[in-house]
Protein backbone atom coordinates (compact mmCIF):
# COMPACT_ATOMS: atom_id res chain seq x y z
CA UNK A 1 0.00 0.00 0.00
CA UNK A 2 2.94 2.47 0.93
CA UNK A 3 3.52 2.30 -2.86
CA UNK A 4 0.18 3.66 -3.98
CA UNK A 5 0.48 6.56 -1.15
CA UNK A 6 -3.04 6.75 -1.25
CA UNK A 7 -5.40 5.09 1.16
CA UNK A 8 -6.56 1.67 0.36
CA UNK A 9 -9.87 0.48 1.55
CA UNK A 10 -12.03 -2.70 1.25
CA UNK A 11 -15.53 -3.58 -0.28
CA UNK A 12 -17.03 -6.47 0.77
CA UNK A 13 -20.31 -7.96 -0.71
CA UNK A 14 -20.68 -11.22 1.83
CA UNK A 15 -20.34 -13.55 -0.37
CA UNK A 16 -22.26 -16.98 -0.60
CA UNK A 17 -20.22 -20.15 -1.36
CA UNK A 18 -21.75 -23.02 -2.61
CA UNK A 19 -22.58 -25.41 0.32
CA UNK A 20 -22.35 -21.99 3.26
CA UNK A 21 -25.07 -20.78 4.65
CA UNK A 22 -25.78 -17.02 4.62
CA UNK A 23 -25.08 -17.02 8.47
CA UNK A 24 -21.58 -18.20 7.43
CA UNK A 25 -20.93 -15.61 4.74
CA UNK A 26 -21.57 -13.02 7.48
CA UNK A 27 -19.57 -14.08 9.97
CA UNK A 28 -16.63 -14.18 6.97
CA UNK A 29 -17.01 -10.71 6.31
CA UNK A 30 -16.92 -9.76 10.44
CA UNK A 31 -13.57 -11.75 9.90
CA UNK A 32 -12.58 -9.79 6.49
CA UNK A 33 -13.40 -6.81 8.42
CA UNK A 34 -11.01 -7.48 11.60
CA UNK A 35 -8.01 -8.60 9.64
CA UNK A 36 -8.51 -5.68 7.10
CA UNK A 37 -8.17 -3.08 10.32
CA UNK A 38 -5.35 -4.88 11.67
CA UNK A 39 -3.29 -4.52 8.29
CA UNK A 40 -4.26 -0.53 8.19
CA UNK A 41 -6.98 -0.52 5.51
CA UNK A 42 -8.67 2.76 5.23
CA UNK A 43 -12.05 1.82 5.14
CA UNK A 44 -14.49 -1.21 5.16
CA UNK A 45 -18.06 -1.35 3.21
CA UNK A 46 -20.61 -3.51 2.51
CA UNK A 47 -22.88 -3.03 -0.38
CA UNK A 48 -27.31 -3.19 -0.45
CA UNK A 49 -28.52 -5.98 -2.56
CA UNK A 50 -31.49 -7.92 -2.57
CA UNK A 51 -32.86 -11.27 -3.96
CA UNK A 52 -29.84 -12.20 -5.09
CA UNK A 53 -29.27 -16.02 -3.14
CA UNK A 54 -25.40 -15.16 -3.39
CA UNK A 55 -24.92 -12.18 -1.63
CA UNK A 56 -26.01 -12.13 1.89
CA UNK A 57 -25.43 -7.81 2.45
CA UNK A 58 -28.83 -7.23 2.11
CA UNK A 59 -29.06 -5.02 5.32
CA UNK A 60 -26.56 -2.42 5.22
CA UNK A 61 -27.03 -0.72 8.07
CA UNK A 62 -27.76 -3.79 10.59
CA UNK A 63 -24.28 -5.24 9.12
CA UNK A 64 -22.08 -2.28 9.69
CA UNK A 65 -23.70 -1.99 13.57
CA UNK A 66 -22.27 -5.87 13.75
CA UNK A 67 -19.25 -4.82 12.12
CA UNK A 68 -18.31 -1.53 14.06
CA UNK A 69 -18.61 -3.57 17.18
CA UNK A 70 -16.15 -6.11 16.03
CA UNK A 71 -13.39 -3.41 15.25
CA UNK A 72 -12.18 -0.50 16.84
CA UNK A 73 -10.87 1.82 14.42
CA UNK A 74 -11.70 1.58 10.42
CA UNK A 75 -13.92 3.37 8.94
CA UNK A 76 -17.54 1.52 8.12
CA UNK A 77 -19.33 2.12 5.64
CA UNK A 78 -22.25 1.43 2.77
CA UNK A 79 -21.51 0.90 -0.56
CA UNK A 80 -24.11 1.64 -1.13
CA UNK A 81 -27.49 1.72 0.19
CA UNK A 82 -29.49 2.54 -2.73
CA UNK A 83 -31.36 5.26 -1.91
CA UNK A 84 -34.53 4.51 -3.95
CA UNK A 85 -35.10 1.32 -2.06
CA UNK A 86 -36.03 3.71 0.87
CA UNK A 87 -37.51 6.87 2.77
CA UNK A 88 -34.55 9.41 3.06
CA UNK A 89 -35.95 9.51 6.98
CA UNK A 90 -35.28 6.29 7.27
CA UNK A 91 -31.64 5.60 6.26
CA UNK A 92 -31.26 9.57 7.95
CA UNK A 93 -32.07 7.70 11.23
CA UNK A 94 -29.85 4.94 10.58
CA UNK A 95 -26.67 6.52 9.29
CA UNK A 96 -27.12 9.03 12.55
CA UNK A 97 -27.81 6.03 15.18
CA UNK A 98 -24.68 4.61 13.86
CA UNK A 99 -22.58 7.74 13.64
CA UNK A 100 -24.38 8.32 17.45
CA UNK A 101 -22.66 4.94 18.21
CA UNK A 102 -19.39 5.29 16.45
CA UNK A 103 -18.62 8.95 15.77
CA UNK A 104 -16.09 9.62 12.96
CA UNK A 105 -16.14 6.16 12.16
CA UNK A 106 -19.52 6.32 9.76
CA UNK A 107 -19.63 6.58 5.91
CA UNK A 108 -23.00 6.97 4.43
CA UNK A 109 -22.42 5.82 0.17
CA UNK A 110 -25.64 6.24 -1.31
CA UNK A 111 -26.37 4.53 -5.18
CA UNK A 112 -28.91 5.48 -7.60
CA UNK A 113 -29.45 1.70 -8.27
CA UNK A 114 -32.15 -0.46 -6.90
CA UNK A 115 -29.69 -2.93 -6.72
CA UNK A 116 -32.13 -5.66 -7.81
CA UNK A 117 -34.67 -6.06 -10.10
CA UNK A 118 -37.67 -4.54 -10.41
CA UNK A 119 -40.28 -6.44 -8.94
CA UNK A 120 -38.56 -6.67 -5.86
CA UNK A 121 -37.51 -3.02 -5.94
CA UNK A 122 -41.32 -2.28 -5.58
CA UNK A 123 -41.56 -4.57 -2.79
CA UNK A 124 -38.82 -3.17 -0.53
CA UNK A 125 -40.81 0.59 -1.65
CA UNK A 126 -44.44 -0.41 -2.27
CA UNK A 127 -44.30 2.34 -4.86
CA UNK A 128 -42.55 3.47 -8.01
CA UNK A 129 -42.22 7.05 -7.11
CA UNK A 130 -38.31 7.86 -6.01
CA UNK A 131 -36.86 5.41 -8.51
CA UNK A 132 -36.37 7.66 -11.17
CA UNK A 133 -33.20 9.41 -12.11
CA UNK A 134 -35.22 12.60 -12.05
CA UNK A 135 -36.18 12.15 -8.23
CA UNK A 136 -33.21 10.93 -7.26
CA UNK A 137 -31.27 14.66 -6.94
CA UNK A 138 -34.45 15.40 -4.38
CA UNK A 139 -33.93 12.48 -2.38
CA UNK A 140 -30.59 13.06 -1.83
CA UNK A 141 -31.02 16.47 -0.72
CA UNK A 142 -33.83 15.95 1.41
CA UNK A 143 -31.80 13.19 3.24
CA UNK A 144 -28.85 15.45 4.01
CA UNK A 145 -31.45 18.32 5.41
CA UNK A 146 -32.66 15.76 7.73
CA UNK A 147 -28.29 15.90 8.92
CA UNK A 148 -27.89 19.26 8.55
CA UNK A 149 -31.38 21.20 9.12
CA UNK A 150 -30.69 23.60 6.77
CA UNK A 151 -34.29 23.66 5.18
CA UNK A 152 -36.96 23.53 7.79
CA UNK A 153 -39.49 21.19 7.83
CA UNK A 154 -41.85 19.86 10.74
CA UNK A 155 -40.02 16.58 11.07
CA UNK A 156 -37.18 15.73 13.26
CA UNK A 157 -35.08 12.92 12.39
CA UNK A 158 -33.62 11.76 16.09
CA UNK A 159 -30.63 10.65 15.80
CA UNK A 160 -29.87 11.99 12.14
CA UNK A 161 -29.89 16.13 12.89
CA UNK A 162 -26.91 17.20 13.89
CA UNK A 163 -24.89 13.89 13.17
CA UNK A 164 -22.19 14.26 10.59
CA UNK A 165 -21.95 10.98 8.75
CA UNK A 166 -19.59 10.94 5.35
CA UNK A 167 -22.08 11.50 2.77
CA UNK A 168 -20.77 9.88 -0.66
CA UNK A 169 -22.40 9.18 -3.77
CA UNK A 170 -21.41 6.34 -5.54
CA UNK A 171 -22.10 5.44 -9.40
CA UNK A 172 -20.76 3.71 -12.70
CA UNK A 173 -21.80 6.79 -15.22
CA UNK A 174 -21.49 10.56 -15.49
CA UNK A 175 -25.04 11.18 -13.62
CA UNK A 176 -23.78 10.71 -10.01
CA UNK A 177 -20.51 11.87 -11.09
CA UNK A 178 -22.10 15.66 -12.00
CA UNK A 179 -24.34 15.19 -9.07
CA UNK A 180 -22.06 14.73 -6.50
CA UNK A 181 -20.05 17.50 -7.94
CA UNK A 182 -22.75 19.59 -7.53
CA UNK A 183 -23.94 18.75 -4.13
CA UNK A 184 -19.22 19.04 -2.98
CA UNK A 185 -19.70 15.47 -1.84
CA UNK A 186 -16.72 12.82 -2.45
CA UNK A 187 -17.31 10.39 -5.47
CA UNK A 188 -16.87 6.76 -5.81
CA UNK A 189 -16.87 5.65 -9.31
CA UNK A 190 -17.47 1.79 -9.87
CA UNK A 191 -14.57 0.69 -12.09
CA UNK A 192 -15.66 -2.92 -11.58
CA UNK A 193 -18.43 -2.47 -13.10
CA UNK A 194 -18.03 0.59 -16.10
CA UNK A 195 -14.65 0.32 -16.43
CA UNK A 196 -14.70 2.00 -19.85
CA UNK A 197 -16.64 4.85 -18.11
CA UNK A 198 -14.15 6.04 -14.98
CA UNK A 199 -11.86 8.39 -16.58
CA UNK A 200 -14.53 10.66 -18.28
CA UNK A 201 -16.88 10.25 -14.77
CA UNK A 202 -14.00 11.39 -12.80
CA UNK A 203 -13.16 14.49 -15.27
CA UNK A 204 -16.55 16.03 -15.06
CA UNK A 205 -16.79 15.22 -11.56
CA UNK A 206 -13.23 17.51 -10.91
CA UNK A 207 -14.61 20.04 -13.77
CA UNK A 208 -17.88 20.42 -11.80
CA UNK A 209 -17.15 20.36 -8.40
CA UNK A 210 -18.39 23.38 -5.91
CA UNK A 211 -17.24 23.42 -2.44
CA UNK A 212 -19.80 22.37 0.26
CA UNK A 213 -20.36 22.45 3.93
CA UNK A 214 -19.08 18.70 3.53
CA UNK A 215 -16.05 19.16 1.24
CA UNK A 216 -13.93 21.70 0.76
CA UNK A 217 -12.46 20.25 -2.83
CA UNK A 218 -12.83 17.03 -5.36
CA UNK A 219 -12.08 13.57 -3.91
CA UNK A 220 -12.33 10.69 -5.79
CA UNK A 221 -12.75 7.02 -4.83
CA UNK A 222 -12.11 3.90 -7.45
CA UNK A 223 -13.50 0.93 -6.62
CA UNK A 224 -12.22 -2.21 -8.71
CA UNK A 225 -11.96 -6.09 -8.56
CA UNK A 226 -8.90 -7.62 -6.65
CA UNK A 227 -7.29 -10.87 -6.81
CA UNK A 228 -3.84 -11.27 -5.47
CA UNK A 229 -2.18 -14.91 -4.85
CA UNK A 230 1.55 -15.91 -4.76
CA UNK A 231 1.48 -16.22 -8.81
CA UNK A 232 -0.47 -14.81 -11.60
CA UNK A 233 -1.83 -18.84 -12.62
CA UNK A 234 -3.05 -19.44 -9.00
CA UNK A 235 -5.00 -15.79 -9.02
CA UNK A 236 -6.89 -16.53 -12.56
CA UNK A 237 -8.01 -19.97 -11.23
CA UNK A 238 -8.89 -18.11 -7.87
CA UNK A 239 -11.04 -15.17 -9.92
CA UNK A 240 -12.68 -18.42 -11.86
CA UNK A 241 -15.79 -18.38 -9.34
CA UNK A 242 -16.34 -14.85 -9.46
CA UNK A 243 -16.61 -14.92 -13.46
CA UNK A 244 -19.03 -17.70 -13.70
CA UNK A 245 -20.97 -15.57 -10.91
CA UNK A 246 -21.23 -12.53 -13.30
CA UNK A 247 -22.08 -15.12 -16.02
CA UNK A 248 -25.13 -16.57 -14.25
CA UNK A 249 -26.21 -13.53 -12.98
CA UNK A 250 -26.37 -11.56 -15.95
CA UNK A 251 -28.05 -14.82 -17.73
CA UNK A 252 -30.89 -14.44 -15.28
CA UNK A 253 -29.63 -17.44 -13.11
CA UNK A 254 -27.78 -16.39 -9.67
CA UNK A 255 -26.59 -19.39 -8.02
CA UNK A 256 -24.06 -19.45 -4.82
CA UNK A 257 -20.37 -19.41 -5.67
CA UNK A 258 -18.72 -21.97 -6.98
CA UNK A 259 -15.30 -23.88 -6.14
CA UNK A 260 -12.98 -22.88 -8.54
CA UNK A 261 -12.26 -26.35 -9.93
CA UNK A 262 -16.26 -26.17 -10.66
CA UNK A 263 -15.70 -22.82 -12.31
CA UNK A 264 -12.67 -24.50 -13.98
CA UNK A 265 -14.64 -27.48 -15.35
CA UNK A 266 -17.71 -25.47 -16.23
CA UNK A 267 -18.69 -26.23 -20.34
CA UNK A 268 -18.21 -22.26 -21.38
CA UNK A 269 -19.51 -20.93 -24.92
CA UNK A 270 -16.80 -18.68 -26.76
CA UNK A 271 -18.88 -15.78 -26.63
CA UNK A 272 -19.63 -16.59 -22.81
CA UNK A 273 -16.12 -16.91 -22.54
CA UNK A 274 -15.13 -13.44 -23.67
CA UNK A 275 -17.88 -12.17 -21.28
CA UNK A 276 -16.14 -12.93 -18.67
CA UNK A 277 -12.51 -11.68 -19.95
CA UNK A 278 -14.06 -8.41 -20.52
CA UNK A 279 -15.34 -8.12 -17.08
CA UNK A 280 -11.80 -8.50 -16.02
CA UNK A 281 -10.42 -6.34 -18.05
CA UNK A 282 -9.27 -3.06 -16.48
CA UNK A 283 -9.08 -4.98 -12.76
CA UNK A 284 -6.47 -6.07 -10.82
CA UNK A 285 -5.70 -10.15 -10.84
CA UNK A 286 -2.43 -11.80 -10.16
CA UNK A 287 1.00 -11.96 -8.25
CA UNK A 288 1.56 -8.92 -5.96
CA UNK A 289 4.13 -7.59 -8.56
CA UNK A 290 1.52 -7.48 -11.47
CA UNK A 291 -1.17 -5.86 -9.15
CA UNK A 292 1.57 -3.55 -8.32
CA UNK A 293 1.59 -2.02 -11.28
CA UNK A 294 -2.00 -2.54 -12.38
CA UNK A 295 -2.91 -0.79 -8.88
CA UNK A 296 -0.29 1.96 -9.94
CA UNK A 297 -1.53 2.33 -13.38
CA UNK A 298 -4.80 2.61 -12.41
CA UNK A 299 -4.16 5.58 -9.77
CA UNK A 300 -1.88 7.51 -12.94
CA UNK A 301 -5.06 7.34 -14.89
CA UNK A 302 -7.65 8.19 -12.86
CA UNK A 303 -5.14 10.52 -10.47
CA UNK A 304 -7.81 8.63 -8.02
CA UNK A 305 -7.60 9.95 -3.97
CA UNK A 306 -7.87 6.34 -2.94
CA UNK A 307 -8.85 3.13 -4.19
CA UNK A 308 -11.18 0.42 -2.71
CA UNK A 309 -10.65 -3.08 -3.50
CA UNK A 310 -13.33 -6.14 -3.66
CA UNK A 311 -12.61 -9.97 -3.43
CA UNK A 312 -15.05 -12.34 -4.61
CA UNK A 313 -13.24 -15.62 -4.32
CA UNK A 314 -14.72 -19.12 -3.22
CA UNK A 315 -12.44 -19.28 0.46
CA UNK A 316 -12.19 -17.21 3.05
CA UNK A 317 -8.48 -17.83 3.84
CA UNK A 318 -8.01 -16.74 0.13
CA UNK A 319 -10.17 -13.55 0.13
CA UNK A 320 -7.91 -12.95 3.34
CA UNK A 321 -4.67 -14.04 1.71
CA UNK A 322 -5.39 -11.51 -1.09
CA UNK A 323 -6.05 -8.22 1.32
CA UNK A 324 -2.29 -10.21 3.17
CA UNK A 325 -0.49 -10.12 0.07
CA UNK A 326 -1.77 -6.70 -1.42
CA UNK A 327 -0.78 -4.96 2.36
CA UNK A 328 2.64 -6.57 2.57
Amino acid sequence: MADLDIPISVLDLAPVAAGATTGEALRHTTELARRTEELGYHRFWVAEHHNIPTIASAAPAVLIAHLAGATSTIRLGSGGVMLPNHAPLVIAEQFGTLEALHPGRIDLGIGRAPGTDQVTALALRRSMEGLSAEGFPREVTDLMNYFTGERPTPITANPGLGQRPAVWLLGSSGFSAQLAALLGLPFSFAHHISPQHTVPALSLYRQNFRPSRWLAKPYAMVALQTVVAETDERAAWLAGPAGLYFHKLLSGRPEPLATPQEAAAYPYRDADREFVAQRWKGQAIGSPETVRRQLTQLRERTEADELMLTTIVYDIEDRVRSFELIAE
